[in-house]
């Protein structure tokens, strides 16, 4: 449509000139004559013919020629046109396939989406998004292909590809294969926070706690996360690394590893009672006496103080002093009262052990305070009194017991 506009145009613009030409000629009383000889051959025409004949053979010529250079274009511009239509097609499909994939058409949208891929102007989208529709459906052998062809056609996107490549592989649980890659995508760049984040979520998820721990001054100097998560992350990496040195049975790891730990970690409550825990059970409960009654007093702990309940100790009178010194902060707490109560048996003090023992029940009534009030009355020849303890700790096991049940049935 525009060439054939541009063509009428012309071609009347060059008749208006001819005649205009010709008008003006005709106004002279002699118009004019042109003569053109060559060697023994000449022609003679009037002025107006010649002007006219030139105006229209340059008007020919360049419609000749205008012609010619759009017939030499044609090949290019067909081919042109061709991936334009294939380049839209691979658009549309792009946007089909994202469209199949969040409806849960993953096998429809795999296929539309790879049919196209190699027309796109962005076929690692393809492939990628391709990728997680197979893996959705389960394909795993599809989304490993699709993720080399991306590989191969975009060879400067590894960190792209291989980032989609450990997601895939830890939301199937292939945490092993999800760390493999992204231990190479840190050591191409150490800071891309997206790597580090899924790398510590890989690490917890693993339970690995070293890889983790070598981590987190990392995760902490790029912000990557905040400085409460970072704290979290160092009480999960601290406590499984204790856990893990407990479990080998290497009291030398452990000292050592204790001695690494942040001042601020170790007063953590569960970080503390995991070492505390593995001292007492080693036979070590004299060594961490003193940190664990100063843990407690700086984080008020249920598990610490039972912890301190349990130390074996040479003197029990000392034991038992400072814990009554803690009594004075919290005199209505029933397990120290209960931890109370079983150190005064211990150093025979069975009057006062009544007392914190009784207390303790009309605070908050345990199986184990009337399990030691019962052997307490047993102690002092008192069997009817123990029978009653024994039996009333019976009852509130029971009633535990049955209470869990009820719940259960519930659910």
């Amino acid at each position: 449509m525009k060439n054939g506009l541009f063509f009428f145009c012309a071609l009347i613009v060059t008749v208006a000139t001819v005649f205009l030409l010709k008008q003006w000629l005709g106004t002279f009383e002699n118009p004019g004559y042109v003569l053109i000889g060559i060697g023994s051959w000449s022609m003679e025409t009037s002025l107006a013919v010649f002007l006219t004949s030139l105006i229209v053979g340059f008007f020919l010529l360049y419609m000749f020629f205008r012609w010619l250079g759009w017939l030499v274009r044609l090949p290019w511009q067909l081919k042109n046109r061709s991936r334009n239509i294939k380049f839209n097609r691979s658009q549309e499909a792009l946007i089909a396939g994202l469209v199949g994939s969040a409806e849960g058409k993953f096998e429809q949208a795999e296929k539309v989406l790879i049919k196209h891929a190699s027309n796109s102007g962005a076929p690692l989208l393809h492939y990628l998004t391709a990728a997680k529709a197979a893996q959705s459906r389960g394909a795993f052998d599809k989304r490993d292909e699709y993720l080399k062809k991306a590989s191969a056609q975009a060879p400067g996107s590894d960190v792209a590809i291989g980032l989609t490549q450990a997601e895939l592989h830890f939301s199937a649980n292939q945490l092993e294969q999800a760390l493999e890659t992204l231990t190479k995508l840190h050591s191409i760049d150490a800071t891309h926070v997206s790597v580090l984040k899924l790398l510590h979520q890989t690490y917890q998820r693993l339970g690995d706690w070293q890889g983790l721990r070598k981590l987190l001054p990392t995760l902490n100097k790029n912000k990557v996360l905040t400085e409460t998560e970072i704290k979290m992350l160092e009480i999960d990496a601290f406590g499984g690394l204790l856990k893990q040195t407990i479990k080998q049975g290497s009291l030398d790891e452990m000292r050592l590893l204790w001695t690494e730990i942040p001042a601020h970690i170790k007063k953590n409550p569960d970080v503390a009672a995991i070492y505390f825990a593995g001292m007492i059970n080693a036979e070590l409960g004299a060594e961490i006496q003193g940190e664990l009654v100063e843990t407690l007093t700086i984080n008020w702990d249920e598990t610490l103080l039972l912890l301190f309940g349990s130390l074996p100790s040479s003197d029990v009178n000392k034991q038992l002093d400072i814990a009554e010194s803690l009594l004075a902060y919290h005199k209505k707490d029933g397990v120290l009262l209960t931890i109370l109560g079983k150190l005064s048996a211990k150093c025979q003090d069975y009057s006062k052990a009544e007392d914190y023992l009784s207390k303790s029940l009309a605070i908050d009534p345990t199986v184990q305070a009337y399990r030691l009030l019962g052997d307490l009355y047993s102690v002092q020849g008192e069997e009817h009194k123990a029978n009653t303890a024994y039996k009333q700790g019976l009852e509130l096991a029971s009633s535990g017991v049955a209470s869990q049940v009820d719940v259960a049935l519930e659910i």
